[in-house]
Order: C-alpha cells, then sequence, then structure tokens
C-alpha cells in the first residue's frame, strides 16, 4: 500500500482554484481575502485535511510560541512543581514549552541552550549548574533570545532573576534549632559554587554568630544537591567522633539521603538527632516524623519567571533587569525538639539583615562570582 501523502498548500490552491498566495493570505491573516474565496479555501483545506506548517510560518513571524525550560533534576520534587507551574503559566499566555534536564551537567547546560536555539524558541527559563565565568561565555553570552534566571542565579549576570530569599531562608531554620538548645548544628549544603548554595550557607552562619555560637568545620558539609553524596557524608558525619544534635539540610533530596543514613545507623529523629530542611513538599507532613521545612513559594516563582520572559519577549531591551527576591515560609513540625541534655538554656536569635538587592541597570559590570544553584 502505497504511503499516504501529505497535503501542501499546492493541493490546496489547487483544489480551491486560487493561487497559492491567496491560500496563504487566508491561513495567516495577511491580506483582504473576499469572502467568496476565503469560503473556497476553507472548504478545500477541510477537505483535504490540510494543516499548516508552524516552521514555516515561525520563519515568516520570527516567534514559534515556544518558552524553553532547563533545570538541572526533574525527579526533585521543587522542580517538578516548578516546571508544572512554568507550563501553566506560559499556555495561559498562548505558550508551549519545551524541557531539557541537564543532571547538575553543565556540558548538558551548554548543549540544551544550542538545542532550543535550533528549535527557535521564543526565550528560555534557566536555572544555571555550571561556574559563574560560563554565563559570561558562550552559548550563554551570544544566546540571541531572552533569558531568564531562576531558583540559581549569577551575580553580575546581565539577566532577569527569579529566586527565594535564601539567607533569610536558612536563617529562620537555624533561628528555630537554636531555639530549641541546640548547640552543635550541622549543615548539609549543596554545591559551593552555586549562589543558593553560598545564601543559604551565610544565613546559617548568621544564626549562629547572632547566638554567639561558631561552627565546627567537620559541620559543614557539601553534596552537591545529590541524595547518595548526602547519604554518604551523613553516615561520616553522625558517626564520628563529634557529631551534631541537629541537622539543617538545604534542600529536599539531600534530606532524603539524610534520612537513609539515620536509618542506616539505627539512629531515631528527632530523638537522636532533630532534622529541618529547606523544601517543602507533599508528603513531609505524612513522614515519621513530620518534617520542619522552609516551603518555597514554587507557584509564584513560576509566574513570575514567565510573566518576565513574556515581557522581555516583546520588549528584548529593557531599561532595567528585575531581580526578584520571595519569602519562604518557615513550616514548624515534629522533627526538631530540644537535645536530649542541653548544655545551653535556648537563645532568642533576632532577624537577619535584609537581603533585597536593588533592580540592576541595564549595561552593569560583569563581575564573574559564585553562580546560582537549588
Amino acid at each position: 500500500m502505497p504511503p499516504l501523502s501529505v497535503p501542501t498548500i499546492k493541493d490546496v490552491a489547487r483544489l480551491a482554484r486560487v493561487s497559492t498566495a491567496t491560500v496563504s493570505a487566508v491561513v495567516n491573516g495577511t491580506s483582504f481575502v473576499s469572502a467568496p474565496l476565503k469560503a473556497r479555501v476553507l472548504e478545500a483545506i477541510a477537505q483535504l485535511g490540510y494543516e499548516p506548517s508552524g516552521v514555516a510560518r515561525s520563519l515568516r513571524t520570527q516567534a514559534t510560541r515556544l518558552i524553553g525550560l532547563i533545570v538541572p533534576d526533574i525527579t526533585n520534587a521543587f522542580f517538578a512543581e516548578l516546571v508544572r507551574g512554568m507550563g501553566a503559566a506560559a499556555q495561559a499566555r498562548g505558550y508551549m514549552t519545551l524541557l531539557c534536564e541537564t543532571d547538575h551537567d553543565p556540558q548538558k547546560e551548554t548543549a540544551a541552550l544550542q538545542l532550543l536555539a535550533a528549535h527557535r524558541t521564543d526565550g528560555v527559563i534557566l536555572a544555571p549548574t555550571g561556574p559563574a565565568d560560563m554565563y559570561f561565555q558562550p552559548p550563554v553570552s551570544t544566546f540571541r533570545k531572552p533569558l531568564v534566571m531562576i531558583d540559581r542565579v549569577v551575580p553580575g549576570a546581565p539577566f532577569d532573576t527569579v529566586s527565594i530569599d535564601n539567607r533569610r531562608a536558612a536563617f529562620e531554620v537555624t533561628r528555630h534549632i537554636l531555639s530549641l538548645g541546640h548547640r552543635q548544628v550541622a549543615i548539609l549544603a549543596g554545591s559551593p559554587h552555586l549562589s543558593n548554595t553560598v545564601e543559604r550557607l551565610v544565613g546559617f552562619r548568621d544564626a549562629l554568630a547572632a547566638a554567639r555560637l561558631e561552627v565546627a568545620p567537620e559541620h559543614i558539609l557539601y553534596a552537591d544537591f545529590r541524595e547518595d553524596r548526602a547519604r554518604e557524608l551523613c553516615l561520616r558525619l553522625l558517626a564520628g567522633t563529634n557529631p551534631p544534635t541537629a541537622l539543617f539540610v538545604s534542600n529536599n533530596q539531600m534530606l532524603i539521603g539524610a534520612m537513609q543514613a539515620i536509618t542506616d545507623l539505627s539512629l531515631i529523629c528527632p530523638d537522636d538527632i532533630s532534622l529541618a530542611a529547606i523544601d517543602d513538599f507533599p508528603w513531609a507532613a505524612t513522614f515519621s516524623p513530620k518534617l520542619t521545612t522552609q516551603r518555597q513559594p514554587i507557584a509564584a516563582l513560576a509566574e513570575h519567571a514567565v510573566r518576565i520572559l513574556h515581557e522581555r519577549i516583546r520588549d528584548p531591551r529593557p531599561a532595567m533587569f528585575e531581580n526578584i527576591r520571595l519569602r519562604t515560609e518557615l513550616i514548624i513540625r515534629n522533627s526538631c525538639v530540644p537535645p536530649a541534655a542541653p548544655a545551653l538554656l535556648p537563645v532568642t536569635v533576632g532577624p537577619p539583615r535584609s537581603l533585597s538587592p536593588t533592580p540592576r541597570r541595564r549595561g552593569n559590570a560583569r563581575q564573574p562570582s559564585g553562580a546560582g544553584g537549588s
């Protein structure tokens, strides 16, 4: 049986007894076509089942109505919900999305940007995973479409950004832990070159400093936002000679690894070790114990990112870049309790200094420093 042929614009023109230019005018609405001719063209389109080429139309209009999304780990509940939110926000504005996952690999991120450029996306929302200098070089520096950074940011880079106030979020979690009487508190941090890792570590240190406490060097662990790495480091920490009485974990993937390590060592949370984290997720309240977390405003993050990108698509050269910082919500459950034998009374820790940055003007000097993270 011969393969079915796909009807073309020439087939429609032949059946409707008009020129291809007339068919194009009807399909794209680019010029006036009389009612009788338009009716013949529409009847021919319906009869043949003709579907106009979106690619061809995009070449004429320079718009594909496609937005690219680049995230490091779609298995992470935070990014899964964020992608869903951005997809809904994009669809509400008449866009579809193309999703790329980098697995925290800068080379995969570069390949994803090149792929999205080849697909002529109208813009990209990116959660960066590489070192800072990567974002001042091709293909990022030569990317010709609007780009918005989400969750992780690159200081000095000429892009709009949407993230949480990581420093305050970490400060509030650590302050809660200290208020229960803990003095030996460890942090399980992400990748050291990423902005949210840096900011969360600053917030953690701020809370300890406000309580006139110092953190032991062995109580700062970098697990690169990976579950397996978090489990490995926590096993070593909790079985060591100076285990903490409380652990602050700076994202949900590492939280799972930390809980695995606690179970592997036959420890009990919170009796043997208290646990709190950034990133709330649907099952946090169903764990035993129920987990104390910082809830990120994921819907708002997604909406702001898509809104800004849509505005940049319409006006690609704004006078100022937006730098959105959103507040989190501390959800206190029962995974943090006073230590078994507190050495000191609980302390009261005041609020941190404001971290809210001012909007950046276009053309700011580029100052490569720690890149953004989640």
